[in-house]
């Protein structure tokens, strides 16, 4: 029998999956990436993995590197897909990928399974990542094989499956949504939620966060410590960078941070509703910039922040382990360079207000800044500064006047 691997999460969809490839003839061995998932029974996954009859069922901790490697690079660049989404089930996938395929390294599979759908985004961040890390590996994606969609035209006929095969799920045939989850964010979509006319925010239950109205009455003060770019600190504590995210989940989340409900638009040409919730990675994007207006040139600040909706493009649609994103990478931990300091915000019902923030490398000068008199700052020189700046438009108006 082939050796195929699977990114296994123990849901009904994975679960359904690893009975169905072995029916087709693989051994399976089934590979839960934790990624810090807030709500889930390790153990229990796994014995559901073996009784469903697994070759071997294990649990790779990811959560450090998840957070280090993939989540921290995305903050540095105040990258957000749209304007909005932290990019949290994006920058998940390459990481499941590079681990399920060490694991295919390590038992000899040359297959790689996942349970992503045709339709969505997922499936893209899986195979590129793997095809990029092992362009010989063979992906098998069930949602896109025919005769799998024949046995499973709908929900109500898997967890018939389930039943007869003794696989224990907690599915229903009537979902009013379906979510992922791990320490960066829950998402939220399908079901009720395509409906535009239902209240996402209303309908979820949020697992990270209380509502902004439920939230304390006083305000909370974090203080959040940042070296070359990197958080390193939260209230004065250092900690991992799983220890900063879990933290700052726990804060943000009782003050109601990082809810958001967008439609967006997904890499296969759909547009698809989401509802996140992001509390830890919403501060940390938060406090990052602030200190970032303080230390950063300014001109590689607008270059960082033209490029950024590009990286988040990237990773949205799958491109982690590109070229262009290793030297796009490089680039933001040299532009990082001088982003050290520390940020002290305030939160208050959903809200996010920065309280204080100072820094060694500051480039604020508030004599320069300043509106009194004094300083280094000569006015009778902006004379001349704009004289140049003007002189491209002056020609030009002279050959080209404009009517008002």
């Amino acid at each position: 029998m082939a050796n195929c691997v699977l990114a296994y999460s123990g849901g009904l969809d994975t679960s359904v999956i690893l009975g169905w490839l072995k029916d087709e003839g693989y051994d399976v061995h089934a590979v839960y990436v934790d990624l810090g998932q807030p709500c889930e029974d390790r153990q229990a996954i796994l014995e559901k993995a073996e009784r469903i009859g697994a070759a071997s069922a294990r649990i790779v901790d990811a959560r450090e590197e998840l957070c280090r490697d993939f989540a921290f690079p995305l903050l540095q660049w105040q990258a957000k897909y749209e304007g909005l989404y932290l990019l949290g089930t994006s920058i998940a996938r390459p990481l499941i990928s590079k681990k399920c395929l060490e694991v295919a390294r390590q038992v000899g599979a040359r297959s790689y399974a996942h349970g992503a759908t045709g339709k969505g985004n997922d499936q893209c961040r899986f195979q590129l990542a793997a095809q990029a890390l092992d362009p010989t590996i063979e992906v098998i994606a069930p949602w896109r094989i025919e005769r799998f969609r024949r046995q499973f035209p709908g929900r109500r006929e898997m967890i018939d499956y389930c039943e007869k095969k003794n696989i224990p799920v907690k599915a229903t045939a009537e979902k009013p949504y379906s979510s992922d989850e791990n320490c960066l964010h829950i998402s939220y979509e399908a079901g009720k939620l395509e409906d535009l006319e239902v209240n996402g925010i209303e309908l979820v239950e949020f697992g990270m966060t209380v509502s902004p109205q439920e939230a304390p009455d006083e305000v909370e003060e974090v203080t959040v410590g940042f070296q070359a770019g990197e958080p390193v600190s939260v209230n004065g504590r250092n900690l991992s960078a799983f220890g900063i995210v879990q933290a700052l989940n726990e804060v943000g989340g009782r003050n109601g941070i990082g809810r958001i409900d967008m439609v967006e638009n997904r890499f296969v040409g759909m547009k698809s509703r989401g509802v996140y919730e992001a509390p830890g990675m919403t501060v940390l994007y938060t406090a990052h910039h602030s200190l970032e207006q303080i230390t950063m040139d300014r001109d590689l600040m607008h270059l960082r922040d033209r490029l950024a909706p590009e990286v988040a493009e990237m990773v949205y649609y799958g491109f982690w382990y590109h070229p262009k994103m290793d030297a796009l990478r490089a680039f933001i931990r040299q532009a990082q360079q001088p982003v050290t300091g520390q940020v002290r915000l305030k939160l208050y019902k959903g809200n996010i207000m920065v309280d204080r923030r100072a820094s060694p490398n500051s480039l604020y000068d508030a004599a320069l800044a300043t509106m009194e008199a004094g300083g280094d700052y000569n006015q009778t020189d902006a004379e001349g500064f704009l004289r140049i700046q003007s002189l491209p438009i002056r020609v030009h108006a002279k050959i080209h006047p404009r009517r008002f």
